[in-house]
């Protein structure tokens, strides 16, 4: 038992369901559970009837692709893509399709309505977990295509932060000047919570999110507490990209504004009102438009 134990914890969080729909199948069957536990050989998904199998399902359901995938917090090209069989969904995207669609993720996996047999056979279960390794694969890959692509995206916002900085020390602004004003420390803020929002936040909230009325989140030193809004996974996906918007643009922007601010009033250049401006745009540019999206997204 112990031994079972262990092994469970090596299992990603990712696949706790894999592992209980493999003991829940394989009840009985012997070195079943042995096979779930060890295997490494992959097998691929038909994606052609894995698509034809999710199409037919929703047409059964009455959906649209936009249907369904407004209920999945996704684009409907993505499902348009599943149908032709050109891609797969992530693996966290199994459990919720498979519920939307009545039908089980065995069966999804599958590609086809399974009779309720109460088991499986040995080499039924080895297929199933091969099927399963493959999709996290695929998913793996997509997830750092992602990573690169907003790797990318942030690199090019610290270029302009660095040619802004130098225009600055260009036009006279000093060091004493910029923390004075607030934009230092204001930058280096951004800079923090860009890596955090861009690279770490969690993309999907656990589960209770969804059954209570949350107002706060805590992910390690990170937290945010935002009365009048409940957290769960309706509106989370709006709220991530609003701050990484928020972290880019705050970096990028407020620059500018100091810089327009001083050609504009050269007397108050190095007044407390630069860093009043710059202190409204910081704050004011991430919790007003959060507090937007998680209100109309709610729902």
């Amino acid at each position: 038992m112990e031994k079972e134990n262990s092994t469970c914890r090596r299992l990603r969080p990712g696949w706790v369901w894999l592992y209980d729909l493999i003991a829940e199948y394989s009840k009985g069957t012997e070195g079943s559970l042995k096979i779930a536990k060890e295997v490494s050989v992959m097998s691929e998904i038909d994606k052609e009837l894995f698509g034809k199998f999710i199409q037919t399902q929703r047409k059964e359901k009455g959906y649209t692709q936009k249907e369904l995938a407004q209920k999945l917090f996704i684009s409907d090209k993505a499902v348009s893509k599943w149908e032709r069989g050109i891609s797969l969904p992530d693996i966290q995207m199994l459990i919720p399709l498979a519920e939307i669609l009545g039908v089980t993720v065995t069966e999804l996996l599958e590609g086809k309505r399974i009779e309720a047999e109460g088991r499986m056979r040995a080499n039924d279960v080895e297929n199933l977990v091969k099927k399963a390794l493959t999709l996290s694969g695929e998913a793996t890959g997509k997830d750092r295509k992602e990573v690169l692509r907003r790797g990318l995206l942030f690199c090019a916002g610290l270029a302009v932060v660095a040619m802004e900085g130098l225009v600055l020390f260009k036009l006279g602004y000093t060091m004493r000047e910029l923390t004075m004003n607030g934009l230092l420390v204001e930058e280096m803020l951004g800079i923090i919570f860009g890596v955090y929002f861009w690279f770490c936040i969690k993309e999907r909230l656990p589960s209770y999110y969804d059954d209570n009325k949350i107002s706060f989140y805590t992910d390690g030193m990170f937290e945010i507490n935002m009365p009048g809004i409940h957290f769960n996974n309706r509106n989370w996906p709006y709220i991530v990209r609003t701050l990484r918007i928020w972290s880019m643009a705050s970096i990028t922007v407020i620059p500018m504004a100091v810089l327009l601010f001083g050609l504009l009033f050269p007397g108050l250049r190095n007044s407390m009102a630069v860093g009043i401006v710059t202190l409204l745009l910081f704050l004011g540019g991430m919790f007003i438009p959060v507090y937007v999206v998680g209100s109309y997204k709610k729902e």
